[in-house]
């Protein structure tokens, strides 16, 4: 059973910074990708940044680029999201997501979500 445990959120003002980490205890899962969205108040969850686990590519939603930055620990099987010049439009929970090395690389393991708060 794969789990992704995710912390690191909290309330912020304005051009702070956050970093959110997940943790996965995957066992025998092969990891494809890990990746973070979010979900806003009455929004659609929406890909915020991924990484590949083989060769590290990053992608990020052209909303963050320039301003969140992801990494991992493929030793530790954690990833985190660094995001500064945070936005109240930020605000949302963010979900870390894991993509299996398998046929589908879909993302089909999601932690709790964790509350990012950005005030203005």
């Amino acid at each position: 059973q794969v789990q992704l445990v995710e912390s690191g959120g909290g309330s912020v003002q304005a051009g702070d910074s956050l970093r959110l980490s997940c943790a996965a205890s995957k066992g025998t899962f092969s990891i494809y990708a890990m990746a973070w969205f979010r979900q806003a108040p009455g929004k659609e969850r929406e890909f915020v940044a991924s990484i590949t686990w083989s060769g590290g590519s990053r992608y990020y939603a052209a909303s963050v680029k320039g301003r969140f930055t992801i990494s991992s620990d493929n030793a530790k099987n954690t990833v985190s999201l660094q995001m500064n010049s945070l936005k109240p439009e930020d605000t949302a929970i963010y979900f870390c997501a894991a993509a299996p090395n398998d046929a589908s690389r879909a993302y089909g393991y999601w932690g709790q979500g964790t509350q990012v708060t950005v005030s203005s």
